[in-house]
């Protein structure tokens, strides 16, 4: 649960902190599978190339979440809320949920976002 509870401060922390950045990823495992949107990416190169993108169109984001509770499938999910300020469009909000599994080591393999606003992760 450790993991799972600094995903998202580590997410917030680390578009202003290499230290962070490395942090952040280092609690993926390498063959990382996540869903946004119902579309799937794999592997840690392209988790990292997202947040990347995330950080290249937000000045500020900030995460808050209810807690990871988990699931009769062995999986984790929590509901979400996040305040950011985009570069072209100012501030927003957005809620949703994400759905977690970790694997033998504690490390996320698996990680699937469920926005309310489909838009959220369009481009």
């Amino acid at each position: 649960m450790k993991t799972l509870d600094a995903y998202f401060i580590l997410f917030d922390e680390a578009r202003y902190s290499e230290e962070s950045f490395d942090k952040l990823n280092d609690l993926f495992n390498d063959d990382i599978e996540f869903v946004l949107n119902q579309k799937t990416f794999k592997g840690k190169d392209a988790w990292k190339q997202f947040v990347k993108g995330v950080y290249q169109t937000n000045k500020d984001l900030k995460h808050m979440h209810n807690g990871w509770i988990e699931q009769e499938d062995g999986t984790f999910k929590t509901h979400w809320a996040i305040c950011g300020n985009r570069f072209e469009t100012g501030v927003y909000t957005q809620e949703g949920i994400d759905i977690a599994r970790l694997d033998n080591e504690g490390k996320i393999i698996y990680l699937e976002n469920q926005p309310k606003d489909q838009t959220l992760f369009s481009n």
